[in-house]
């Protein structure tokens, strides 16, 4: 990177949009499976007919839980769904069911590894949501086309802090979400897929200053490498605009991968106006403490406790400990190995060695 880092700190914040492993969607009955036939996972709820009613998949309600739990989240003892309204070419009911003023999750923190220690960014929330159709644009020359399939499929929207101030630090936070996800087996965690998204809000302000500038949002980042791509380029682009003289303007951008730039999309200058209101169709959700406890106790290891242990407890080295505890199944064979052997060192090697070629 160029001079922009001497004069200007960046500022980011990410929303990560994961899609939840339910048998079925958020709302109806409809399979939320990936790669049918298009068209084929709807029916009279995720076509928007006159007169349906939705009904809560109480199996995103628990993973929403989960994941607030491991988050060190608060959970809300009393919440509502709420109606987004919006042009959805690809959601046909024309809006969607979200949350608003009440988010099930609030607080809370992802730690992230920095130089000589973990930093902590602050989580604003997650919430409850259903995914949109999918408009395709390539396959017909004169005519976008649209598969259904995938409206209604359940999400949670996880809300950071703006607290990363480098690309590294954003790359790290989606690496340690998607390991969180994939632990808690609430989401595949596959960019590729889909089935993790994020956008990023990223400004710069000169060194020195606590006032925010002016964000803008990049939208549909499909892999982290384009996360971090995108926001190396961004702050560039923002700091030479603002040393200029120039002014940055609310807008939503899109990222080129070809290029490594990224391009205006639209103007933000005018906040949408969603026009929430509680949704009339679904009932006030209540958690209570007794379901906030049997969720707890059926969680899995988290892998920062067992990183933590592998180091402070058995001895390993930090290396060692990041390998075993990168992806569950690693975690929880290397965890059974241990009822069987005194000898954590030799056992990781192991595991690391002999299972993983074994394995490749």
């Amino acid at each position: 990177m160029s001079h922009w880092t001497e004069n200007w700190e960046l500022v980011v914040g990410l929303e990560v949009h994961a899609q939840l492993l339910t048998e079925s969607k958020a709302y109806s009955n409809d399979p939320n499976a990936y790669g049918d036939h298009p068209n084929t996972n709807v029916s009279v709820v995720s076509l928007g007919m006159p007169g349906v009613l939705p009904v809560p998949n109480t199996k995103v309600i628990d993973h929403a839980i989960r994941l607030g739990l491991a988050c060190g989240c608060t959970i809300a003892p009393r919440m509502h769904y709420a109606r987004k309204n919006y042009f959805y070419p690809d959601l046909p009911k024309g809006y969607q069911i979200t949350q608003d003023t009440t988010p099930i999750c609030t607080g809370g923190q992802i730690m992230v590894p920095v130089e000589g220690g973990e930093k902590r960014i602050g989580i604003t929330r997650i919430h409850m949501e259903e995914d949109a159709g999918k408009s395709i644009h390539d396959v017909d020359p004169f005519n976008t086309l649209v598969d259904l399939n995938r409206a209604g499929v359940p999400l949670v929207e996880i809300v950071s802090e703006p607290d990363i101030r480098t690309s590294q630090e954003a790359y790290d936070y989606l690496v340690e979400v998607r390991r969180l996800v994939r632990y808690l087996d609430i989401c595949d965690g596959n960019m590729e897929e889909g089935s993790l998204r994020c956008d990023a809000n990223i400004s710069v302000r000169r060194k020195g200053t606590t006032a925010f500038g002016t964000r803008t949002e990049v939208k549909n980042l499909n892999s982290f490498k384009n996360v971090q791509r995108a926001i190396e380029f961004e702050a560039q682009r923002q700091s030479e605009v603002l040393e200029s003289g120039g002014t940055i303007s609310m807008e939503t951008r899109t990222f080129d991968a070809a290029k490594g730039t990224t391009m205006s999309l639209r103007s933000k200058e005018m906040a949408h106006d969603y026009r929430y209101f509680p949704e009339p169709d679904i009932q006030p959700l209540t958690v209570s403490d007794a379901k906030k406890e049997a969720i707890r106790k059926a969680m899995p290891p988290l892998p920062r406790e067992l990183y933590a242990r592998y180091i402070g407890v058995l001895g390993l080295s930090p290396y060692d400990a990041g390998i075993l505890t990168d992806n569950k199944e690693t975690a929880l064979y290397y965890e059974e190995l241990l009822k069987y052997t005194g000898n954590a060192k030799a056992a990781a090697n192991w595991v690391m060695g002999d299972v993983r070629s074994w394995i490749n």
